[in-house]
């Protein structure tokens, strides 16, 4: 395991040619030794770019849900990509609400400040996502947002503590998006080119991370909340759905 922690990003990482930071959470390792079963949880930015030979890779990767994050207007703007037409259900759950971009803007510093307050909003689609993990038929799952970088890191790195992954784990996971960034630039240079009023430099550091801010995520959800478990039994994820998820997402559960 990029960091000296995760060695195996190639194996992980599926480069569609128009879209990501698609990656699969397969292999790592819990606490008690137990592995993530491949191929079950997949994490990305949006798909509405991919090519007709994206989208035929991606038809072989048999995804039954598609989780978007994305506020209605960035689905409006960009649509939902080829996913339902491949024969995926479409679970749109919007974690933060519209005008919360500027809201945050204004009251947080950092970016793990920034992704702590997320929980200001409507408690009610995080605990949707978790339900929809904890349902065996939603298998395998696309769980994503624009970038796949903030609220799917934040989600995932709630689900990866639920598994009782190690944090160091969770941390590289986290700055494994800054792995695709480069091939995200070229491709944005070559095609549709960068938004309006935005340089090449600062392209560059919003489709990355900071690599702390999820450190300041976890040390914040464990003084405010008591930790990510606690965190999610105080939404309403309980025991009983905490133990199917790890049973639909662990190697030994079969």
């Amino acid at each position: 395991m990029t960091n000296g922690i995760i060695d195996d990003f190639e194996a992980r990482h599926h480069p569609f040619e128009g879209c990501f930071n698609f990656r699969d959470i397969g292999g790592y390792r819990t606490a008690d030794g137990r592995s993530i079963r491949w191929g079950r949880y997949f994490r990305a930015g949006r798909q509405d770019r991919m090519t007709p030979s994206d989208v035929d890779r991606a038809a072989k990767l048999g995804i039954r849900t598609q989780i978007d994050l994305r506020r209605p207007d960035e689905v409006s703007n960009c649509g939902r990509g080829p996913f339902e037409a491949l024969g995926a259900r479409y679970v749109g759950l919007s974690v933060l609400p519209d005008g919360s971009y500027e809201q945050l803007n204004r009251e947080t510093g950092t970016l793990g400040e920034r992704y702590l307050a997320y929980f200001q909003y409507s408690a009610e689609p995080w605990r949707r996502v978790f339900e929809v993990l904890a349902d065996d038929a939603s298998y395998p799952v696309l769980l994503h947002c624009t970038a796949g970088k903030d609220r799917t890191g934040v989600i995932t790195a709630l689900l990866l503590s639920v598994l009782d992954v190690d944090r160091t784990v969770i941390e590289a996971d986290f700055a494994l998006t800054n792995r695709d960034v480069p091939r995200h630039v070229k491709f944005v240079v070559r095609g549709p080119g960068f938004p309006e009023g935005m340089s090449r430099e600062a392209f560059t550091r919003s489709a990355g991370v900071r690599e702390d801010a999820i450190c300041v995520f976890l040390d914040g959800v464990k003084e405010q909340h008591g930790g990510p478990v606690q965190f999610l039994r105080d939404l309403g994820v309980d025991d009983a759905m905490r133990g199917a998820i790890r049973e639909n997402l662990f190697e030994d559960a079969r």
